[in-house]
């Protein structure tokens, strides 16, 4: 088996599906991790555009590393019950794609609450969602991001920790570098439950660059992983330029020293970069 295998957040590239699947072919890529689809996030998608999808996947051989959803990504005194029928939706979405993973968040913290304040809450919402994930034989995985509950390496651990294997990790070392913690030593605490890899990078002081070119240890990190494991996914978020969506992603743009025309030369730059660095 191959060490790694590569996919890709191809609405990066461009907001059209096909679009998407016919670059990440001439790149080399025959795995996709789906976010947005013609402009829509894939939360949103009804049965006959899942259909149209898969059909579009077919024609390009292309299979689906995992859904990067937004579940989890509002805040924790939100509409939950409507933000889980969102998420069974995204559920039967990864199962009628073929898609194992679902990436997944741990919520936004309500205004003047603290993490400890909000802990058995995030633990009981993650809970429903993964009994309702294992239902439709789907593995969710949690993705460090800013704000959310598992911002921290250590808050990433504590959630793993307590679901003891369901609850698996995205781990992204673009994210930790921006919000200023040491990626490396992040990967030490979370390797057993690492799934695979987002991979984007960053410098401390905010920006988003090309793979290699920042300081979130992508090539060390990677380096230690491929010598113990075989078989696993690294998705390329590049982040380089503004795409459809981006801001409401993320929460915030970045100045960014790379600068581009537009978002596929954006890709492509970033797709060069990672090939280079891998």
């Amino acid at each position: 088996m191959e060490k790694f295998r590569l996919s890709a957040f191809a609405d990066e590239y461009s907001d059209s599906f096909e679009e998407q699947c016919s670059a990440l072919k001439a790149f080399g890529y025959n795995y996709i991790e789906i976010r947005g689809v013609d402009g829509k996030n894939v939360s949103t998608l009804l049965d006959e555009e899942v259909a149209r999808v898969k059909s579009i996947l077919d024609k390009y051989g292309l299979g689906v590393s995992s859904i990067g959803s937004p579940i989890g990504k509002i805040k924790l005194d939100g509409d939950l019950n409507s933000h889980f029928a969102l998420a069974e939706r995204v559920f039967k979405t990864a199962k009628a794609l073929g898609a194992n993973n679902v990436r997944i968040f741990s919520f936004y913290l309500p205004d003047g609450k603290t993490r400890e304040d909000c802990k058995d809450s995030v633990i009981r919402a993650l809970c429903h969602l993964l009994d309702l994930a294992e239902s439709y034989g789907v593995t969710l995985c949690h993705e460090n991001e800013a704000l959310i509950y598992g911002e921290s390496p250590d808050c990433c651990l504590e959630l793993l920790n307590y679901f003891d294997g369901r609850l698996k990790c995205v781990f992204d070392m673009g994210n930790f570098v921006l919000d200023g913690y040491n990626p490396y030593e992040a990967y030490k605490k979370l390797y057993d439950y690492i799934e695979y890899f987002h991979i984007k990078d960053a410098l401390y002081a905010g920006a988003i660059v090309p793979a290699g070119k920042g300081e979130a240890q992508i090539k060390e990190i990677l380096s230690d992983y491929k010598s113990k494991n075989e078989g696993y996914f690294i998705t390329l978020e590049p982040h380089l330029q503004t795409f459809s969506g981006l801001n409401a992603l993320v929460g915030k743009s970045f100045d960014n020293p790379y600068k581009y025309e537009n978002q596929k030369l954006a890709f492509e730059d970033a797709v060069k970069h990672l090939e280079v660095l891998l």
